[in-house]
């Protein structure tokens, strides 16, 4: 009977765990829904990277797919790059695809931080070449309703970060 009882124990914390995880991820989700809408800012490089330091940012959140996924889209002035990225709940998890100008597709798992504002993205997998180097992690934090900061790692070849910093306001409401 106690065997039967530690079993039944572990289950229901199993479940619960599952449960607690699948809200988790969704919150995350939809917190992150609230960025629809276009931003503008400046990226800040560390260490300080030429031809981007300092460059006017745009980006679109949007979603998509039926609200099953949502959109990132950056744009640089004078870039002739434009990055997307997919975020999307999979199950219990929320993951991040990012579509890279360095021809690779690195996918991130995130997580909501204690407080709510904060979704960290850490790397889980790649596809395609790390040549030239792979996004590492993405953070995403809701300052109010018009103003969130983004914290991008890159790894460029030889395991050396450059982080990106963008600090965004929001500029226009999302198109229908």
């Amino acid at each position: 009977m106690k065997f039967v009882c530690c079993k039944l124990f572990l289950l229901v914390l199993s479940l619960s765990s599952l449960a607690f995880s699948q809200a988790d991820a969704k919150k995350s989700f939809d917190q992150l829904k609230t960025l629809a809408g276009t931003w503008q800012g400046h990226v800040s490089t560390t260490p300080v990277k030429g031809g981007i330091e300092g460059t006017a940012m745009q980006v679109t959140l949007r979603p998509t797919s039926m609200g099953n996924a949502i959109m990132h889209e950056m744009k640089g002035a004078g870039r002739p790059d434009d990055p997307i990225t997919m975020l999307y709940l999979e199950n219990d998890t929320l993951l991040l695809t990012h579509y890279c100008d360095a021809g690779n597709r690195p996918r991130m798992v995130g997580k909501l931080s204690a407080d709510g504002k904060t979704v960290q993205f850490d790397f889980l997998n790649i596809a395609g070449s790390t040549q030239y180097g792979h996004m590492q992690s993405a953070t995403f934090t809701i300052v109010d309703a018009d103003h969130h900061i983004e914290e991008w790692v890159y790894m460029e070849p030889g395991d050396k970060p450059v982080r990106a910093h963008f600090d965004l306001h929001k500029t226009t409401a999302p198109a229908l």
